[in-house]
């Protein structure tokens, strides 16, 4: 029997989405929290010595915001417990929503040069239409989220 591209559609491909999606959740999640886990520890991470300070110095002297090692505190706090919490699938409409202004900001702060090599913008780019897609699809089936849901 020779393969026909509808044969895609049918529904025993279909059951493998909730899977994949999973996957997706839960691989953005340890995304973050790489990047969530050397702030809050005071650990170098890739080029930056000191990723924490330099979070703060780009929220003060880049987005001009009051308070910024809170702020920075925040984020590093969004990216470890958050990034861990949405790849349970745990708040994950709230996690995702809170990154995707996050990546917002950082794709605002990487807007003027546009580089899209080395610390280029592509990457927060794509972690920003991750973010907003969970945001609105929401946790899934394999998360803690419908777990709670479907006790309660």
């Amino acid at each position: 029997m020779p393969f026909r591209l509808s044969a895609l559609a049918t529904p025993s491909v279909a059951r493998g989405e909730p899977l994949a999606y999973a996957l997706l959740r839960v691989t953005y999640g340890l995304v973050m929290v790489t990047h969530g886990l050397p702030k809050l520890l005071g650990s170098a991470h890739g080029s930056m010595g000191d990723p924490m300070a330099a979070s703060t110095r780009l929220i003060e002297q880049v987005l001009h915001l009051p308070f910024p090692s809170a702020f920075a505190l925040m984020v590093a706090l969004l990216e470890g417990i958050g990034g861990l919490m949405l790849a349970a699938g745990l708040a994950t409409r709230v996690l995702a929503a809170l990154m995707a202004i996050q990546m917002l900001a950082i794709v605002y702060i990487l807007a003027p040069t546009w580089a899209w090599i080395d610390r280029g913008i592509e990457y927060p780019l794509l972690m920003l239409s991750l973010s907003l897609y969970i945001a609105l699809r929401g946790p899934g089936f394999h998360s803690l989220d419908r777990r709670l849901a479907a006790a309660g």
